[in-house]
């Protein structure tokens, strides 16, 4: 696995995120927020530039979280706003594109077959936009069941972005999906969880994160990115991954 974080550790820009993280993680997920005209982080020439060079410097990767408020899985989703991010991220050969299909609906609703087929045809125009529909990575959220995905995945070849942290949050054992859908995950998301999600690993107790870790250090060989967005919380997550991994004999990994 290529173990990693989010390019919001800092209170700072993109490539200056980067530029600290780069000898600590082997992958920085690209966090692009909305992009409108009033304001948007999307990477310019200068900064496409810089994290090129970060990346053939300490041989890392780049995975790009596309913007959440694309409306994927409704009538009218912001496809121009996902094509504009991937235009500009594209010459950085990202491991993957990682989308959110916001809402929740009961399989076998006529609710559901609405929200599975708008997914489906946003995900198929969007694919035209890439090279391989695999690098589009459908993620979980905590709001929804391990069926919502599943339609997705049997119906497209997109790929799975598998968050931990989210089914920790809805209470599930993240492994039974882990396994169901390992052919198709090219990233896992990992994250703890208190008051809120997205908070540092070291929150989650030892009989919850070991057999995640167990099961990726062992089998996944993709993107694992501990998806936190604090200094804190980072440094703390890191150190439950490397005590994590000690406990399973894996300290070769840390």
């Amino acid at each position: 696995m290529r173990l990693g974080t989010t390019s919001y550790i800092y209170p700072a820009d993109i490539a200056t995120n980067v530029g600290k993280l780069a000898d600590k993680v082997r992958d920085v997920e690209l966090v692009i927020f909305e992009a409108d005209d009033q304001y948007n982080n999307l990477p310019d020439e200068e900064t496409i530039a810089r994290l090129r060079s970060f990346a053939e410097s300490h041989d890392l990767t780049y995975t790009v979280h596309l913007p959440l408020d694309l409306r994927l899985a409704e009538e009218q989703p912001a496809l121009d706003k996902a094509v504009r991010v991937i235009r500009s991220t594209e010459r950085l050969d990202p491991r993957g594109f990682v989308v959110h299909l916001d809402g929740y609906a009961v399989p076998g609703t006529q609710e559901f077959t609405r929200w599975r087929d708008n997914s489906l045809r946003s995900l198929e125009l969007l694919s035209g936009e890439l090279n391989h529909v695999g690098e589009i990575c459908v993620e979980n959220l905590e709001n929804q069941t391990p069926e919502m995905i599943g339609a997705i995945l049997d119906a497209l070849p997109v790929s799975c972005c598998a968050d931990v942290g989210h089914f920790w949050k809805r209470g599930e054992d993240p492994l039974p999906p882990l396994e169901s859908w390992f052919e198709r995950i090219r990233v896992v998301h990992i994250h703890g969880f208190g008051t809120r999600d997205h908070k540092s690993l070291s929150l989650m107790p030892p009989q919850s994160l070991d057999p995640v870790m167990e099961f990726l250090a062992e089998r996944f060989t993709g993107i694992v990115t501990v998806e936190v967005f604090s200094e804190k919380d980072f440094h703390g997550s890191m150190e439950a991954v490397k005590q994590s991994l000690h406990r399973l004999g894996r300290a070769d990994l840390t």
